[in-house]
């Protein structure tokens, strides 16, 4: 029997993260915030398939993709799910001290 394909969850703050870059980029352009939260969320369910392609993040047991130069997507992986820990603009400071 194969193994079951992991699922994507999404942390309640990592959600609020996301939609606050969104909200925040249209204000100016409501298109390219679109294309963004796609963007994100289109790499985001590719982590199933490849959760080990990016580097070790910062905080033992996560890992971060870059979305874009501005953007990462901080996430841990176990048997059952990739769960999105945040999402990040790149000059936040991450972690939190």
């Amino acid at each position: 029997m194969a193994n079951a394909m992991p699922e994507l969850e999404w942390l309640e703050v990592a959600r609020a993260d996301l939609l606050g870059i969104v909200d925040y980029i249209s204000d100016d352009n409501p298109d390219a915030a679109q294309h963004l939260k796609d963007d994100i969320e289109m790499k985001a369910m590719k982590l199933l398939e490849f959760p080990q392609l990016y580097r070790p993040g910062r905080i033992d047991g996560t890992r971060e993709m870059v979305v874009r130069s501005n953007y990462v997507v901080v996430y841990r992986e176990n048997a059952s799910a990739v769960q999105i820990l945040r999402v990040l603009h790149a000059a936040r400071h991450w972690p939190p001290e």
